[in-house]
């Protein structure tokens, strides 16, 4: 099959379909929920999206809860730098 997506890449697969500010969004979505992610266990580079929200690593095959499209949301992200704040300020 020839290569028919340049520059469109992952999104190619809707043609000319639902406008091109669309498309941008969904193939940063798509490009994030089909890539690796660094596992936190083993620290090989083998976390996939199996599921919505469920990650597993192909190297230690731990199951983990994570975001829709992405390994950690922002949410996620925020809320542990906050733990790690206040803990560091108890501790002090």
């Amino acid at each position: 099959m020839a290569k028919r997506t340049r520059k469109l890449g992952i999104v190619g697969k809707y043609g000319t379909r639902y406008g091109s500010s669309l498309r941008k969004q969904i193939k940063k979505i798509e490009i994030s929920q089909h890539s690796n992610y660094t596992c936190t266990f083993c620290g090989k580079n083998k976390i996939k999206r199996i599921a919505v929200g469920i990650w597993k690593c192909k190297a230690c095959l731990c199951v983990v809860a994570g975001g829709a499209w992405c390994l950690q949301t922002q949410g996620a992200i925020t809320v542990r730098g906050t733990i790690r704040r206040l803990r560091d300020l108890t501790e002090t």
